[in-house]
This record gives C-alpha cells, structure tokens and sequence, in this order.
C-alpha cells in the first residue's frame, strides 16, 4: 500500500539546470512517502490510527521508511515521486550528504520502521556482515531466487537493530541465565525434558544451550508432542505463578504443534515500557510478542527463523550465526543532548535513534544536521522550516520527512513528539 503524500507550504518550481538544481533541490525538506507490510501478525488498528487513516481491516504490521530495494520510500523530485534508493543513486552527495556517502559506499545505511505486532512474530535471528555476505554469495551460486521461501539470506549486509516501545511492548531476547532455565523447564517438562535439563545444568552455557536448543528443535514429531503435552498442561496449571507460563499458553493458542512455544522458558521475556529501548546485536536470538515499536536497523531484511512460524527454518544455518551463550537484558534509556534531544546509546555505526519533544512557542527549535535524517512524528503536528526560508513542511502526527545531507540547520515549530534516524558522526 502506498501512502498519499503530504503537500508542503509553499513548495518553490524546481530549477531547470541540472548543476543548478543539484545546487539548491537538496536544500530542502522532502516529505516521504512510504509503504506498508501487510503480514499476517499485524495490527489492523495501530498504524492506520497513528496515520489518522481508517482501518481496512487487513493486518498493517510495518511502515517502512528509508531505501531498501524491497520497499522504498519516495520523495518527490521535479514532480516525479522517485524511489528513494533510486534518487539516492543518482545524488548520493545531495541526499546522504558527503560523509554519510563516502563511509557507506553511496547507500543509506538505516531502515527505520514503525512496528506494530498484533500476534507474535517470528523467533529469529540475524547474521554478523561476514556471515551475511557469505550466505548471500553461496546462495546466488546455488541460484536459490531472492524471493524463494527457502532463502535464508535476501541481502549482503547486517541487521543490528533497535527496538523502542510506543505501547508496553512484549518480547524475548537472548538465552537466560542457565539457573532461570532450569527452574522454568524444571516446572514445565521435568519428565519429557529431564536429560536436557540435567545437560544444561553440567555444560558450560554456550555449549549447553547449543546442544539444548538443537536437540528441542529437531526432536521426532512424537517426542515433541510428548514435551509440548506435558510443558502446557503444567504451564496452565501455573499461569498465576509468572508471566512465562502464561506467555507459554497464550503462544500456543497462536502456534499449535509449535515445540518453541516453550521459549519463555530458556528465552529472556521482557516487557519494555513507552519510550525504553533494546538493542540487538547480531547472533541474538530473539521474537516480538505484542505492541507497537519503533525500530531502526542497519540496511538489511536477513532473517533466520527458530520457531513460532510456518516459513522456512534451517535449524543447523541458524545455529551457525547464533549466541548461545546467556546475558542478562539491558535496556536502553535515553540520554540528554540538549533541552528538547535525547539519544539512544547502541554503538551502532549505521544508525542513531533520538527522540526530540517539541514544545509551544512561537521561536521553534534550531536543529543541526550533518548527513541524512528521517523524522518521524508520533504526537502533535510540526512545522519544519530550513534556515532562511519561509517555506515550510507540514508533518502531522504518522507523517515524516527526509532531511537531506544539503540541509545542515532547520527549526522545528509546533508541539509534538518527533523520532529521528541519522548516522552518528
């Protein structure tokens, strides 16, 4: 689905010579116009309400807005709407900026989405740049197409990704302490799972849960029935005791016949609070439960699933890219940058998320920018003007821009809340 685009104020002709276009088209704000994903485990409700939109009914589960090939963004040069990646081929320099250009090869490194889960996603994975590069090659030699089901890698690059949450947001992330493990498992399955949990308990953890994770995902149809019998029977009998029981009956209701129903159990679950944040390395094993999210990652949509699906799985490809060995959660709170900025810390080279509260009052907020910037506006209705301009954008609430690398200063007039993707310097 296309949105329809916002129309600025005042938007000027654009320059008819080329040099001199170059010049000055990339001096200002590009509204974008973005799609929208429509899997299965989608809201109906969440995104369209956020765009003031009307529901059709149908799961809307991601807006994405940057340049992947798969779904890219437009803006409007000329007056042609243009695919951004296609726009950013032909001025790189105009819309990354120089810096953000020459480090990431003339490519926008980030993918920004709103992410808005009505069932549970996936449990998957995604792989380090090495390993991405080295699937996506050996998968192009075999021929395998980009759009097969049983691709496990649709582009050469990494997927470190951030996830922050714009309603309570449920989800697991990363293998738990071997201690919690056991004592979950031990109440779950302690006569169908008691080799595997005694393994647990005697090898050291990276190696444990390895050796524990493949032998749960690749045991007889049979066994499993047996586990999942006896480990949602005690779930059930135990919701009122921990979240992790009741997660375990309520993904089964989603995922019959699903043996990583049990995940709960050796998986970190987290609910994160409006405004906190995760950050997901690469190797990190990990699925979205329910909720509405922001999420910004590098330039990639490699996945490798575990369970909780009806897609592909390649157990032993995943098992290859992953983390076994267990770390506690550490979410993310931002930090202050100036009065109206605060940044999410990940240490990401392709992307920074901030987050930028816009209050009443007629002088605005000067904004400096040094290379490409998204922004995303969840509260309120913006004015964004570039310096010594009078003209202005409009972003409502759902709406956002592109600020090119052109752009080094503009103000943001309004009140409202604006999440923003760039490239930290």
């Amino acid at each position: 689905m296309i949105l329809s685009p916002m129309e600025a104020v005042g938007r000027p002709d654009e320059p008819m010579d080329r040099q001199q276009g170059e010049s000055v088209m990339f001096k200002k704000i590009f509204v974008l116009e973005n799609e929208i994903q429509r899997y299965p485990w989608g809201s109906p409700t969440a995104i369209p309400e956020m765009l003031g939109v009307p529901p059709s009914g149908m799961p809307q589960a991601e807006l994405w807005m940057g340049a992947h090939p798969k779904a890219p963004s437009k803006i409007e040069i000329s007056g042609e709407w243009i695919p951004l990646n296609l726009a950013i081929e032909r001025y790189p320099d105009g819309i990354l900026g120089k810096r953000v250009a020459g480090a990431f090869g003339g490519a926008l490194p980030f993918l920004f989405k709103i992410l808005a889960a009505a069932a549970p996603l996936s449990i998957q994975a995604h792989p380090n740049r090495s390993q991405a590069e080295d699937g996506f090659r050996a998968e192009n030699l075999k021929k395998i197409p980009l759009d097969a089901p049983n691709r496990n890698y649709r582009d050469p690059n990494h997927k470190p990704e951030c996830i922050c949450a714009l309603t309570p947001f449920w989800g697991l992330c990363g293998f738990r302490d071997v201690s919690e493990a056991s004592f979950f498992l031990e109440r779950l399955c302690p006569a169908t799972l008691a080799m595997e949990i005694e393994g647990l308990r005697k090898d050291p953890p990276f190696s444990a849960f390895r050796r524990f994770y493949r032998s749960l995902m690749a045991c007889p149809a049979d066994a499993g029935q047996a586990i999942l019998k006896e480990g949602l029977a005690n779930a059930a009998a135990r919701a009122a005791e921990h979240p992790v029981f009741r997660w375990i009956s309520a993904l089964h209701e989603t995922c019959r016949d699903d043996i990583s129903v049990l995940s709960p159990a050796f998986l970190n679950l987290f609910c994160l609070d409006p405004g906190q944040a995760l950050f997901l390395p690469a190797g990190e094993l990990h699925a979205y439960l329910d909720g509405v999210g922001i999420e910004l990652m590098a330039n990639s949509d490699n996945v490798l699933r575990g369970g909780l699906t009806s897609k592909h799985i390649d157990v032993e490809e995943l098992l290859g890219i992953l983390n076994t060995e267990p770390r506690p959660l550490e979410l993310i709170a931002p930090r202050t940058v100036s009065a109206q900025e605060a940044v999410y810390p990940t240490g990401a080279v392709e992307f920074q998320l901030s987050v930028i509260y816009v209050p009443e009052g007629p002088d605005g907020i000067p904004m400096g920018s040094d290379g490409v910037e998204i922004l995303l506006c969840v509260d309120g209705d913006i004015d964004i003007a570039v310096d010594d301009s009078r003209r202005r954008t409009f972003l409502p609430r759902g709406g956002s821009v592109l600020i090119p690398g052109g752009v080094d200063r503009y103000t943001l007039r309004g009140r409202g809340k604006i999440y923003k993707a760039s490239v930290p310097a």
